[in-house]
């Protein structure tokens, strides 16, 4: 495997790092399908249950590679045209994903690194860490989803800011706009990201796929449409081990064992 992507698996967790620590962990076209091309593997891996991105060395990501991007097509649109489907392929994964994805932000996360950090589930930033949206200061506009999450995560007047203005934007400020899960010391985002999901095991993965899938089609859905969707999935989680199980222990007044 080229190594630019590492992949670290324990106890039902896969670790996904982003090794390229000289350019600040910022992709190319091919580094973006070796990512895709791990997701994919996790996403139908079922003894994976929780996975984790996080970047080598100060940074998480600085979004794509602009000294590729000037090699490697005569135009920079030309370049952009064609990294992009692969990168939107790699978020919509992670958002596709019946898992739970904690972004481990150990550095900076800036461009497409912010957008990838967004696609994510949650979300764990070292103290010293730094979000900078980067686009408009380089003359572009935004891609990797960034227009769809961050205003639904922070409201269209806050994004509109962030995305126009670019400053950046530190740790604390970042968890109180709710940009991020957990703050954590620095050095220490990756082990945080593992007691969180430690945490999410204890429930059954049937449950959290059925929730984020929910939670994400709720969106584009009208009522009704949530509402039916609520009704499917419900009745799809109580058919699962984890559900007969939850249900079992309430009855029998004793605590879940989920497996």
């Amino acid at each position: 495997m080229n190594e630019t992507i590492r992949l670290e698996t324990s106890n039902g967790v896969a670790k996904v790092t982003l090794n390229r620590p000289d350019a600040f962990n910022s992709f190319g076209l091919e580094m973006i399908e070796l990512l895709l091309e791990e997701l994919m593997k996790i996403s139908r891996d079922t003894s994976i249950t929780g996975v984790i991105i996080t970047g080598e060395g100060k940074a998480f990501c600085a979004g794509a590679d602009l000294k590729w991007l000037s090699t490697y097509r005569e135009s920079y649109a030309d370049a952009f045209y064609e990294l992009t489907p692969r990168y939107h392929q790699t978020i919509l994964e992670i958002r596709r994903m019946g898992k739970p994805v904690v972004a481990a932000i150990n550095g900076i996360a800036a461009g497409g690194g912010f957008s990838m950090a967004l696609a994510c589930d949650f979300r764990v930033m070292e103290a010293s860490a730094v979000l900078r949206h980067a686009y408009t200061t380089n003359g572009l506009s935004i891609d990797g989803g960034g227009t769809f999450t961050l205003p639904r995560i922070v409201g269209i007047a806050k994004a509109m800011e962030i995305a126009t203005l670019d400053t950046p934007i530190n740790a604390k400020d970042a968890l109180s706009l709710g940009l991020i899960t957990y703050l954590a010391e620095d050095g220490q985002s990756v082990k945080r990201s593992l007691q969180l999901l430690e945490d999410i095991q204890r429930i059954p993965i049937s449950s959290f796929a059925a929730s984020k899938k929910l939670i994400i089609n709720s969106f584009n859905n009208s009522l009704e449409e949530q509402l039916e969707g609520e009704r499917e999935f419900l009745s799809w989680s109580a058919e699962q081990p984890g559900g007969h199980e939850g249900v079992n222990a309430f009855l029998e007044k004793r605590k879940p064992v989920y497996t």
